[in-house]
């Protein structure tokens, strides 16, 4: 039986042997993208009791750091997965809770509990070659020779010792219970492209010298020494669909984050059919209108106009406040806003809700505050799901333009760059034509084109840059 705590974020169920006394705590999906979670800190300690409601552990999600808390009461027994655990996949058993009274010394471990692989791959079990089957030229699971320890190579190693024709014995396997692993294959290499002698296999047969001492092979032709003999030829490092080189490289283990990153853009590239349309739009009475409110005390950034402006747009416009759902667009009634901000570990997305119901000055401390939180990876749930539209401001980095990409289920993204000084000809009050310097902002909409099509994309841009020229407008809506 699955417990759902008031908050939604514990997943607790019943142990399943009947009249077992422990309750098991599963690592839950704290966030609809959550695939794994690393557990940070436990806040409970083995013996002491457990509340409803009370914090257990802090868990890392692709999203954030969030609290797990207890929907039942107890003692907590045993710690399943310590502090410090990474890459625990979903419903692996975490800890066990006793229920008051009972002996938590005592709790049964339930015999069904494995480790569930997250970082370390099994190596798979060599298929054993029949009895008539030739020996392999290449050492791939076991070494052949007589006298020397046995070993397992990685599936890395053994793609660089068939790729540059290497001999897996003639080094000694460095990984954990004898696997050869691919920092052993690259030192391999490393000594065969600085032409490092090797100690030579053992010798089956030697062959028979004749009389002058010059060896003969069985079939009585002299064989010629090694230096007189024709190098064969063997293929290049650099081969088509192989590695040019293996030069010294550190491998950076991705976060939880950068996985659900990676995950959520390559869907977005290759699942929705994107479609752009770029506008300048003149920032000239937005930077006036900041002007005149810093005299008030009232501190506004470009960037919190441009939410509000987009979300009073999206009122004017509904049938662009949609999203996709799998199966058919979707209008949703609030209008929320996605702001991309960038961290640590890679970008998350917290959510302006009710944009186009706030005023400027209240989009200006959401923004803060939700930057903050995202920073300091404490963004809860609630505060960085679902959204109708994002937004993404590179104008601090001095970008002009770029072009985003689609958060599904979300139906388009706005890019925005920073403004830019240009001349332009305007026409006076009087009708005449002059030169006049102007504040210049250039704005990407990807849009999917199942649910908005070329002409409803370009009409939203054509209104967003209306109402941002018009900045009096955001009051009136």
């Amino acid at each position: 039986t699955v417990q759902t705590g008031s908050s939604g974020w514990s997943h607790l169920c019943g142990a399943s042997d009947p009249g077992a006394p422990a309750v098991k705590i599963f690592m839950p999906a704290l966030s609809p993208t959550m695939e794994e979670g690393n557990i940070v800190k436990w806040l409970k300690k083995e013996g002491e009791p457990v509340n409803v409601g009370d914090a257990l552990c802090e868990i890392e999600t692709d999203k954030a750091v969030v609290t797990m808390e207890s929907s039942d009461d107890g003692i907590l027994a045993k710690i399943m997965r310590e502090e410090g655990s990474k890459n625990i996949r979903l419903g692996t058993l975490i800890a066990l809770l006793v229920e008051e009274g009972e002996d938590w010394k005592q709790v049964e471990i339930p015999s069904d509990v494995g480790d569930t692989p997250s970082v370390t791959a099994a190596t798979p079990t060599p298929t054993p070659l029949p009895a008539s089957a030739p020996a392999p030229s290449l050492v791939h699971k076991t070494e052949q020779h007589s006298g020397k320890l046995q070993f397992r190579l990685s599936p890395a190693a053994r793609n660089i010792l068939e790729t540059h024709d290497l001999d897996a014995s003639k080094c000694v396997p460095s990984g954990p219970r004898g696997i050869f692993t691919k920092e052993d294959a690259l030192r391999l290499l490393e000594q065969k492209q600085k032409g490092r002698p090797l100690e030579s296999k053992p010798v089956v047969s030697s062959p028979t010298l004749d009389k002058t001492g010059v060896p003969v092979s069985p079939l009585g032709k002299t064989i010629s020494p090694p230096s007189a003999r024709p190098t064969p030829a063997r293929p290049p490092v650099s081969m088509p669909g192989r590695p040019a080189s293996m030069d010294t490289f550190t491998e950076i283990p991705p976060s939880d984050t950068r996985r659900v990153i990676a995950k959520r853009v390559t869907e977005s590239k290759t699942t929705i059919p994107h479609t752009y349309a770029t506008a300048d739009c003149d920032l000239g009475a937005v930077l006036k209108l900041r002007k005149e409110l810093s005299k008030d005390d009232i501190k506004v950034s470009v960037n919190d106009i441009i939410i509000k402006a987009t979300a009073v747009t999206l009122k004017q416009m509904p049938d662009v406040n949609v999203i996709w759902d799998g199966v058919g667009p979707r209008q949703l009634q609030s209008i929320d806003i996605s702001i991309t901000v960038a961290t640590d570990q890679g970008f998350t997305t917290p959510i302006i809700k009710d944009a186009a119901a706030k005023g400027v000055q209240e989009i200006a401390a959401s923004t803060k505050a939700l930057t903050k939180k995202a920073r300091d990876g404490k963004l809860v749930p609630e505060e960085y799901q679902g959204g109708s539209f994002s937004i993404s401001d590179l104008s601090m980095f001095g970008i002009s333009s770029f072009i985003g990409f689609i958060n599904s289920p979300q139906a388009c993204a706005l890019a925005v760059g920073r403004a830019r000084a240009e001349l332009s000809l305007v026409v006076d009050e009087e009708g005449n034509e002059k030169l006049q310097q102007q504040q210049f902002m250039t704005m990407t909409l990807a849009s999917d084109s199942r649910v908005i099509d070329e002409e409803l994309a370009s009409k939203f841009l054509v209104n967003l840059k209306a109402n941002l020229e018009n900045p009096v407008r955001l009051a009136l809506s």
